[in-house]
C-alpha cells in the first residue's frame, strides 16, 4: 500500500433503551491519511476536524496481524480504545466537556488486509461509566489514494 491513503469510517450506534422500530442513520467520514507498516503492524494516521471547537483530533489506527485494532486519539479529545474479539477493554475518554470511562466489548470483528486496501468491520457494545449505552458498528476502509477512484465501487463487504 502507498503512504498516501484515504480512510473511510462509517459508524452506527443503537441506543440500548431505544424502541426497535426507531431508525438510526450511519455517520460516514472520509479523511486523507498516511499509512505505515512497521514491525508487523499497520498504522494509519489522520487528523479529524471537530465541529464547534477549535482544533483537531489526531487519530492513529494500529492493526496487528492477530487482528487487534487500536484507535488512539490525541488533541481536542484523548483516548486509547482497543478492540479484540470477545474481550472487553476500558479507557478514559477525555473531551473538552469532561472525562468519562468508556468500555468496548467487541462481539464481532473482521479484518481483511490486501495489497492496496484494508477493510475492517467491528460490532461492539459501548459502555460509559459502567452503563451499557449502545450497540455499535464501525466500518473502516483504508485504500491507496491512487486506487480510490478505480476501486471504491468494488469495496469489500465484510
Amino acid at each position: 500500500m502507498t503512504k498516501d491513503v484515504l480512510v473511510s469510517i462509517s459508524g452506527l450506534h443503537t441506543d440500548v433503551m431505544q424502541e426497535a422500530e426507531e431508525e438510526n442513520e450511519a455517520i460516514e467520514v472520509v479523511n486523507p491519511a498516511n499509512y505505515y507498516f512497521r514491525n508487523g503492524k499497520h498504522y494509519i494516521v489522520y487528523d479529524e476536524p471537530v465541529e464547534g471547537v477549535s482544533g483537531t483530533i489526531k487519530n492513529k489506527l494500529k492493526i496487528t496481524e492477530d487482528q487487534v485494532v487500536e484507535i488512539m486519539k490525541s488533541g481536542v479529545s484523548n483516548a486509547h480504545m482497543i478492540f479484540e474479539k470477545n474481550k472487553k477493554n476500558q479507557t478514559y475518554y477525555s473531551t473538552p466537556y469532561g472525562q468519562m470511562l468508556v468500555g468496548v466489548n467487541t462481539k464481532e470483528m473482521k479484518v481483511d488486509i490486501k495489497e492496496n486496501r484494508i477493510d475492517i468491520l467491528i460490532d461492539y457494545e459501548l459502555h460509559v461509566n459502567h452503563e451499557a449505552v449502545a450497540d455499535s458498528r464501525i466500518k473502516m476502509n483504508i485504500i491507496s489514494k491512487s486506487d480510490y477512484r478505480a476501486n471504491i465501487a468494488g469495496a469489500t463487504e465484510i
